[in-house]
């Protein structure tokens, strides 16, 4: 599978009092479908620290369309970019129950050696996981 797909539903503590969801909650729900893309393929933030690699966002990018409100279920749409080097790129496309495009986004996690704290390639256990992964 070249993406995956996550739904979110809004929580009233994520809106304004207008019923909006507040425009950084948007970079939550990109890390909620980047950490379910990373599962997807048997991978996962905690057990990457325990191997010593540390995974910080370097660039986030976020373009709103339109309006997520309270009690909306929100589908976001993970793709990885490219494969990874010293870096792991992921676009996103949020969209609501009505499929109307909310918002589109990228983010880019740099790999970090927490001994080192330096940049370090991508760990060939990740690299093999994705062997089959189709650009």
């Amino acid at each position: 599978m070249n993406f995956n797909e996550t739904e979110i539903r809004v929580r009233y503590g994520e809106t304004d009092q207008m019923g909006v969801v507040y425009h950084a909650n948007y970079a939550v729900y990109f890390e909620v479908g980047r950490t379910e893309w990373l599962r997807e393929y048997g991978l996962s933030y905690s057990g990457m620290e325990a191997d010593g690699i540390m995974l910080p966002v370097v660039s986030l990018c976020i373009n709103y369309k339109s309006s997520a409100r309270y009690d909306d279920v929100l589908k976001v749409k993970t793709t990885l970019k490219k494969m990874p080097s010293a870096s792991i790129e992921f676009e996103y496309e949020l969209r609501n129950e009505a499929n109307i495009l909310l918002a589109t986004g990228s983010t880019v996690l740099a790999f970090i050696d927490v001994k080192r704290n330096r940049p370090m390639r991508c760990p060939k256990y990740l690299l093999d996981k994705l062997q089959n992964y189709s650009l």
